[in-house]
């Protein structure tokens, strides 16, 4: 019996003249490759009702075998023939004009930090909010709305219930006052330590890559760089075996000085220690500077917003900038909305972030 894959190669004809060997060969090795998928017809679990196969005619190219097909010809023709079988998702990293995204925008529960100090929304509907009214698949958590929480299996479960029933990613949980991790006493700084392991064990129950923390300390440069990298260091260590991230913002203090929480979070030599660069929170510092600082440590970004100009732009900060920056840094990750101003609302500032940052990605 002859092969799927040989069926479908010859049955591919330019204007009547079979394709060359070279082509016959590229599409022979894309379906071998694919095969498991497709000589089921890409029906998974069924064995009775295949797609079916419609041969797809090829203008006339007048080839010889002699002829050689551009890379762009090739991979059209190749991407053609999947189109028909549905295996277009395969060819992605094959395509000239794959659309993939350059980075995922997540949105961050501080953006809705009125109407939940207000008690209008409920930490347990923000994923649905997210995805409902501002279609965001990620969600970017702040601890201070569930604080008492972080031990709670049946309310965690219930989080994740929910973002799965919405196919909505979890993605990080921010979390404030539970001690400086850079305290100048020992004991309290391993308090404070001990104080986030409860969020990390959060973190991995509900599918975060995360914790987002502080590199809070009263030092001078020096020795709050050690001070912080001790205790981050300690608390990466107790996070690594769960596989969790512990990231840092610039929030103040020293860590809004981008090359102190650069060399602060090398220090502590922990893989899974990195950045949550923010676009505001510089003050004193360049805030691009201080971006593309951090940008080499990023595990998560925090597109920070204020106000908004008539044409949509962000009026303390060029979007355009500093998404570059990011996207040249090679990341492609989440970037998480975060409006903190108080000329639009929650809901119009975050719409107005989503599109800005839309438009970085064109």
């Amino acid at each position: 019996m002859v092969g799927l894959e040989e069926f479908l190669a010859d049955s591919v004809l330019d204007g009547g003249n079979t394709l060359s060997k070279t082509i016959k060969l590229g599409i022979r090795c894309l379906l071998v490759k694919t095969k498991q998928n497709t000589i089921e017809g890409l029906v998974p679990g069924s064995h009775l009702h295949p797609k079916p196969f419609y041969p797809i005619v090829f203008p006339p190219l007048s080839l010889s075998m002699s002829n050689t097909f551009s890379r762009r010809h090739f991979l059209s023709t190749t991407t053609a023939v999947a189109a028909g079988l549905g295996l277009s998702s395969k060819l992605s990293a094959f395509s000239p004009a794959q659309a993939t995204k350059p980075f995922k925008i997540s949105l961050a529960q501080w953006s809705l930090h009125k109407p939940l100090f207000e008690k209008k929304l409920d930490n347990l509907d923000f994923a649905k909010v997210a995805k409902e009214k501002f279609g965001i698949e990620g969600v970017e958590y702040v601890n201070q709305f569930f604080k008492d929480k972080a031990k709670d299996g049946a309310y965690l479960a219930e989080m994740k219930k929910r973002t799965s029933d919405l196919g909505v990613t979890n993605v990080l949980i921010m979390i404030d006052g539970e001690g400086a991790l850079g305290d100048q006493d020992e004991a309290k700084r391993t308090m404070a330590v001990e104080n986030h392991y409860k969020w990390v064990e959060a973190a991995k129950f509900l599918g975060c890559h995360s914790i987002r923390v502080n590199a809070e300390t009263k030092a001078d440069y020096e020795e709050g760089k050690k001070l912080a990298a001790d205790g981050l260091r300690r608390l990466s260590e107790f996070a690594k075996p769960l596989d969790i991230n512990v990231i840092v913002e610039n929030h103040g203090g020293l860590s809004s000085h981008g090359k102190w929480l650069s060399e602060t979070i090398r220090l502590t030599g922990a893989s899974n220690c990195g950045t949550l660069p923010d676009f505001g929170n510089f003050y004193e510092y360049d805030r691009y500077q201080g971006v593309t600082d951090l940008m080499p440590l990023a595990k998560a970004v925090s597109a920070k917003s204020y106000d908004f100009d008539a044409a949509g732009n962000e009026t303390k900060i060029d979007f355009a900038k500093m998404m570059k920056i990011v996207l040249d840094a090679g990341y492609h990750g989440w970037v998480g909305i975060e409006y903190e101003g108080n000329n639009l609302s929650p809901d119009d500032g975050i719409a107005a972030t989503k599109k800005l940052l839309e438009k970085c990605m064109t």
